[in-house]
């Protein structure tokens, strides 16, 4: 989702020579390096060109039966400021599988006027199957700074090897149905990646006579598992990583998500809307005020002392607006609690830490969280988006039984379904913790997660952040690593949301991987909600902000303690 390799350095060139002379890169081909041509580089490609463009599957790193370019487009400039883009080519391209029965991998590339000589790869998100926005920005990415194709770069980006289909599911990242095939639940896992890694690679060096120098990824929830995939699986394919919200140990996840159908399933247990929102007032009230500033953001989410007992209704008190009746404070409780898996699975995964329910999270977010309606068999499409996850999860990638109910199969008690189980969290952990390989590459790691996620708990990030330290070593972790905890953010900026994260994560990264420049103890994330107009300092875990004096909507009035 290896060996040593020393730390990339880069070569400095004036612009005058930028077309013609190398960006040299250990472990990747030098920029000037034609692929297959002897025509000088350039930094225009010429779209009618490229298609129907045939590539070989020998130069794709794992099997496939190749790919090819089935369209290009030519895109004119658009936008302006932030939203400039510059005119590009489009190439759209499938990898053929191996498996006839398997459905293609689709990808989109676009090629930049005025390439910069660099690329992005975007991840996904939820069971992906369809191919994300090429022109997007980076997760919690700034909103007055403009994206990496807006920057230049070569970005690309694919639908991990399915296609979603909003007749079966209206929302086309729940749609799990690739489940029943093999190759395709080993491509959305990651599999996918290397293959559209290595297309794009082959693509861009025909396109522009030349291959790439610095290559990045980018991705949040799905996409983060991705990108942290990729720092495991391939340490020399990327210089740099932005694994944001990160749902890493997906098939652990998939279970805990199971555990939350089976508990708001119970009869009286699910909460309305009203009540959860009376829980997040609450928990805010209690809470808020710890940092020194009562600015609707917890700070220390681990800090907050909130006893959920105090919801409860008193005796001849009916549930509703003001209280929880004991079946509803029990599921709350479930949520919010480390729960430990009753059997071993094959991932060596043993556990899932449990969502901030009661320090922060505000799971009444549409759709996230616990939704609007309680989980039941069918799924209602306004369950919480974990449940139905787990009801397709159940469906297609368990039993492979499209019938099959999401309470026929308990996660703390699978039976028959155990064996399976523990074969995906083989495929769909991606749990490897020694990152040493990707480290000793030159490669750099920046994590971000929101502390109020209501769907990828960051408890679990960092979890998995302090096994690398405990294999590395926290000093060798910060030479190639960094891991921020953003207060008040929840999963994706999913709107309502108490601070909107928007943090320029990307030139954090160019300098540090191209320049050897650190991120310092001066990054800062603003506050991207419309209007909101503050900035808080980017803390680096364990430290959260706590507020010193000064106007509460600048990040010089909060220092980063823990």
């Amino acid at each position: 989702m290896p060996h040593p390799r020393p730390v990339r350095r880069f070569l400095t060139v004036s612009s005058s020579l930028a077309l013609a002379t190398a960006v040299l890169v250990v472990g990747h081909a030098p920029a000037t390096a034609a692929t297959g041509s002897a025509a000088p580089p350039k930094s225009t490609a010429d779209c009618a060109a490229l298609a129907g463009l045939e590539i070989p599957k020998r130069r794709i790193g794992l099997p496939t039966t190749g790919a090819e370019i089935t369209a290009t487009t030519t895109v004119p400039a658009s936008g302006t400021g932030p939203a400039a883009l510059p005119a590009y080519c489009r190439a759209d391209i499938a990898i053929h599988p191996v498996d006839p029965d398997a459905p293609d991998i689709l990808m989109g590339l676009a090629l930049p006027e005025g390439w910069n000589g660099k690329t992005m790869m975007f991840g996904g998100g939820g069971y992906n199957g369809t191919v994300p926005n090429l022109g997007q920005n980076v997760p919690f990415g700034p909103v007055d700074q403009r994206t990496p194709l807006g920057r230049g770069y070569a970005t690309y980006a694919s639908d991990s090897g399915h296609q979603a289909d909003t007749g079966r599911h209206p929302i086309a990242s729940l749609d799990g149905w690739f489940g029943q095939n093999d190759e395709a639940v080993r491509n959305f896992s990651g599999d996918a990646l290397k293959k559209v890694h290595d297309t794009a690679r082959y693509v861009i060096g025909k396109a522009f006579h030349r291959k790439p120098g610095t290559a990045y990824f980018a991705g949040g929830s799905t996409g983060g598992r991705e990108a942290l995939a990729v720092a495991q699986r391939w340490p020399r394919d990327f210089d740099g990583v932005i694994a944001a919200y990160p749902a890493w140990n997906a098939a652990t996840l998939d279970l805990y998500f199971g555990r939350l159908t089976h508990e708001f399933g119970k009869p009286g247990a699910f909460p309305a809307k009203e009540q959860q929102d009376l829980l997040a007032q609450r928990v805010l009230a209690a809470c808020d005020g710890d940092d020194g500033a009562e600015d609707g953001v917890i700070s220390d989410e681990a800090g907050c002392d909130f006893d959920p007992e105090t919801l409860l209704c008193d005796d001849g008190e009916a549930p509703g607006e003001t209280c929880l009746s004991r079946e509803q404070v029990d599921a709350v409780v479930a949520a919010d609690s480390s729960w430990k898996l009753p059997y071993r699975v094959a991932s060596g995964e043993r556990s899932y830490p449990g969502f901030p329910v009661l320090s922060g999270a505000r799971m009444s977010t549409p759709t996230l969280g616990f939704g609007t309606a309680a989980p039941a068999d069918p799924m209602p499409v306004t369950a919480g988006y974990g449940m139905q996850f787990w009801n397709q999860w159940a469906k297609y990638f368990v039993a492979r039984d499209p019938q099959i109910s999401p309470f026929a199969i308990d996660p703390a008690a699978p039976g028959k379904w155990q064996r399976r189980i523990s074969e995906l969290t083989a495929i769909q952990d991606v749990n490897d913790a020694d990152l040493r390989p990707f480290a000793r590459s030159g490669g750099r790691l920046i994590l971000v997660h929101g502390a109020a996620d209501e769907l990828v708990s960051h408890r679990s990030t960092i979890d998995y952040y302090q096994r690398v330290q405990r294999v590395m070593g926290e000093r060798a972790t910060e030479k190639f690593s960094r891991f921020y905890l953003v207060p008040g953010a929840n999963h994706a900026n999913f709107p309502p949301v108490a601070y909107s994260a928007a943090y320029d994560s990307l030139t954090a990264l160019e300098k540090w991987a191209e320049r050897g420049v650190a991120p310092g103890d001066d990054q800062v994330v603003a506050d991207g909600n419309a209007g909101a107009n503050r900035t808080r300092p980017l803390c680096e875990w364990p430290t959260w902000p706590a507020y010193v004096g000064g106007p509460v909507s600048e990040a010089g009035s909060f220092e980063c303690r823990g």
